[in-house]
């Protein structure tokens, strides 16, 4: 994977919950690769609506969300927390 990507923000400290660290495990994915997706602006499974939002959220400081579904089917969130201190991989039941 390339080392250099179009970060837009800051990620803070990037943390993960259990249910997503094994989600992740279990469908054989990196973490990095959805990471990087998320931070140069790819949010993932989101509608328009929510997409326009993390736009706003990115010039403005707000939170950032992006959503992606693992090989699996399991739907796993990325979230950025609006004062750039802290990612955090959940899945969405576990927010």
């Amino acid at each position: 994977m390339n080392a250099q990507h179009n970060a837009r923000f800051a990620l803070g400290q990037v943390v993960a919950t259990p249910g997503a660290l094994a989600a992740m495990e279990e469908a054989g994915q990196n973490l990095l690769g959805l990471l990087i997706r998320h931070q140069s602006g790819d949010w993932g499974e989101l509608d328009e609506e929510d997409k326009a939002e993390n736009e706003l959220s990115v010039r403005e400081g707000f939170r950032i969300l992006s959503a992606y579904v693992l090989t699996t089917k399991v739907k796993v969130w990325i979230i950025t927390e609006s004062d750039r201190s802290a990612t955090t991989f959940l899945l969405p039941e576990e927010y």
